[in-house]
């Protein structure tokens, strides 16, 4: 399987084994190969499978793990090994590490910290078979009205035509969120209800947890009542991040607009953070200041990416090159005014490729989550249908 990490667990104990399969089987780009619940049986399970990664735990008898750890370390050098055990002793580490041991995890694992392991084995290894966690893009808006919402619920619909990406949608407007409006949807499950039971969410439950449109899209929306938003802790929204981040290719996050101590958390571990403006004097005067307040938080400002809303909207308005001037950043992607259609879609909860599918808005935002993701542009097929959409290749065509 081209692209996935297999992997191997040795674990006599069967809760924490089906534990930490369970983790695994809802990882995408990770395959398990297979498991063992004795240490002598484990060397000859690796060399007929020939994982990527071998995780043992060692609690069970240290010595004879240990020993297993050296064996498998000598005898596949490019198998990583990934000790796990629910002492945290640093002679214990140290010795699992002389063993050849790369990783050493506590007990019970983590599934962030699972993934973070397997991911620098993999990195350590020099391979392409590596478990690829994905990009956590986070909308935020210049000012009230912007439109963050409208352009994040797009860009996730648009990239979730691509067949090889999988799309998360994460409404942080806690008090006022309606991306769930936007795609005509009643979830189930909410973003508070996630936090609540992160110690008992595996992959597999999370992607559960949340509600897939018809789009591809999975969305986690804001809480129902209000009065619940303060319950969210910071430490609980960041591993929901993580998990969402390990189980799906691009996870987009429409922010609220007083950013809150969830919304800087949000900006902490985005790899990229959209920053929606008009061309106006108040909202080119609040990036500015915005600007500033990023860089009291190391990293994030230099992963925003300011894109221009409602271009064109009266010839009052401030050039772009005016803007840059002002902002002193470049404007990465402009976004045409198309009031009547925006509206139209909000209204009837559909989503613009749907609604206006030939719109230069809508091109405009699928040429903008093409350059988010980083993907090549897929050429649009006569004919296709709903199941078979794909994004347009406007690369050549010109700026209307």
């Amino acid at each position: 399987m081209s692209g996935t990490l297999r992997v191997a667990i040795c674990d006599p104990n069967e809760t924490s084994r089906e534990a930490i399969k369970k983790s695994l089987i809802g990882m995408d780009q990770v395959w398990l190969e297979a498991d063992s619940s004795r240490y002598e049986f484990f060397p000859e399970i690796v060399e007929q499978a020939n994982p990527d990664v071998a995780i043992i735990d060692i609690d069970d008898d240290e010595g004879k793990a240990l020993a297993l750890v050296e064996n498998i370390a000598k005898a596949h050098p490019k198998c990583g090994v990934v000790v796990v055990s629910s002492q945290a002793d640093g002679q214990l580490i140290l010795r699992a590490m002389r063993a050849g041991a790369r990783e050493f995890l506590n007990s019970p694992v983590r599934i962030e910290e699972l993934l973070g392991a397997l991911d620098r084995v993999a990195s350590a290894s020099g391979g392409d078979n590596r478990s690829k966690s994905g990009q956590i893009i986070t909308f935020a808006g210049a000012s009230g009205g912007v439109g963050t919402t409208s352009i994040a619920v797009n860009v996730a619909v648009s990239m979730a035509q691509n067949p090889e990406f999988s799309v998360a949608l994460v409404d942080l407007d806690l008090a006022l969120g309606d991306a769930d409006v936007f795609l005509d949807m009643i979830p189930e499950y909410t973003l508070l209800d996630v936090t609540q039971n992160i110690s008992r969410l595996d992959l597999a439950l999370l992607r559960k947890s949340l509600t897939k449109h018809e789009s591809g899209v999975y969305l986690l929306p804001r809480p129902v009542q209000i009065e619940d938003l303060t319950t969210i802790s910071e430490e609980n929204f960041r591993r929901v991040l993580g998990l969402l981040k390990a189980s799906f290719s691009h996870v987009i996050v429409d922010l609220s607009k007083t950013y809150n101590r969830l919304d800087i958390s949000a900006l902490e571990a985005s790899d990229t953070v959209v920053l929606l403006t008009q061309l106006d004097l108040p909202c080119l005067r609040n990036v500015v200041r915005l600007f500033s307040a990023f860089e009291l938080y190391e990293g994030v400002s230099s992963k925003v990416k300011v894109v221009v809303n409602r271009s064109g909207l009266d010839k009052t308005q401030i050039s772009a090159d005016k803007a840059e001037e002002t902002i002193d950043r470049e404007i990465f992607a402009r976004v045409p005014n198309n009031y009547f259609v925006i509206s139209e879609c909000r209204n009837n909860g559909v989503p613009l490729i749907s609604q206006a599918p030939k719109a230069a808005i809508t091109l405009a935002i699928q040429e903008l989550a093409h350059k988010l993701a980083g993907s090549e542009p897929m050429q649009a097929v006569e004919g296709d249908d709903k199941s078979k959409k794909r994004w347009l290749n406007f690369l050549s065509k010109s700026e209307k």
